[in-house]
């Protein structure tokens, strides 16, 4: 049977229920620990074989239709389809066109879901040239969040984030299914780069005994998702971006939610009980960040 010529993916945001940044280490990475899982929400990358002839210019080309999103070497789709490239020796072309949905510079995992989703399609496109755990570590070393992607449910992290695991089947089932709400200020965007080297400046880390001692509690417990949230950046970020920890809080006094932080920001997240009035919600984040604040519903997955 021969390989598809043409094949369209789901590429998935993700939220961090729990990320404890426990240190810097030699090589400059940060050490941390974290609970990661992917929505029903995200974008869609389609991929298409193209004549290399055809092509001459470049073995691989991005589409998206979204024009604030860069199609150039920049773009983690055209990294991935590199070292993909690279790492198997495939000579073909391939054409992506990406339908962007997941806002960039969000702590969303956007441009990490994107660059897996082009990996898994180059590898179905190109005869299923790598294996898992291959896919796993050429993932890892395009970017530290990309590894998460690719179980397909919640999964604990550790190291740089390359450390992947899926989380225990009866935590990840009193996650399945969750309803949450995701917003995110137009205008607010954080540098994971600039958020890393504040929390280095600051030495506002959590000891990784602490951290693995709260997700061990969580995990041996019976304690819903909110018992568990936590995000390190959180001490950094709202001190900047003053408008987030303000709505957050009026979230919580006004409809008592319990919202956090996602990765480094600047999106934002809540779990939504069965009976929460989410025009309401709604209506009370872009009073506070304005009408073209992004808002939108999703389950976890």
């Amino acid at each position: 049977m021969h390989p598809p010529q043409t094949l369209t993916l789901f590429s998935p945001a993700k939220i961090n229920l729990f990320l404890a940044v426990t240190g810097r280490r030699p090589d400059g990475y940060h050490d941390l620990l974290s609970v990661a899982a992917p929505l029903d929400f995200g974008d869609e990358l389609t991929a298409r074989v193209e004549d290399p002839k055809a092509q001459a210019a470049s073995q691989f080309t991005l589409e998206c239709d979204d024009p604030a999103v860069p199609v150039d070497g920049d773009n983690l789709v055209l990294q991935a389809a590199a070292a993909f490239a690279t790492e198997t020796g495939w000579r073909g072309a391939a054409a992506f066109r990406l339908a962007k949905r997941i806002p960039t510079g969000a702590g969303l995992g956007g441009g990490s879901s994107n660059a897996v989703a082009a990996l898994r399609a180059l590898n179905q496109l190109g005869g299923a040239r790598l294996g898992a755990d291959t896919l796993a570590a050429l993932a890892a070393r395009i970017g530290s969040d990309c590894p998460l992607f690719l179980p397909g449910g919640p999964v604990v992290m550790r190291g740089r984030g390359e450390q992947v695991e899926p989380l225990p089947a009866a935590a990840a089932a009193r996650l399945h299914g969750r309803r949450v709400l995701l917003f995110k200020p137009a205008s607010v965007g954080v540098a994971t780069p600039w958020a890393y080297g504040r929390l280095a400046a600051t030495g506002a880390y959590l000891p990784a005994a602490e951290a693995e001692h709260r997700l061990a509690t969580w995990l041996d417990g019976r304690a819903g998702v909110e018992e568990l949230l936590f995000n390190s950046f959180e001490a950094v970020v709202f001190r900047k971006f003053l408008a987030l920890p303000a709505l957050l809080e009026r979230l919580q006094r006004e409809f008592a939610l319990a919202p956090r932080l996602s990765g480094s920001g600047s999106a934002c997240f809540a779990f939504l009980p069965a009976d929460a009035p989410v025009a309401a919600i709604t209506a009370a984040i872009r009073e506070a960040w304005g009408t073209v604040a992004f808002v939108r519903e999703a389950r976890l997955v």
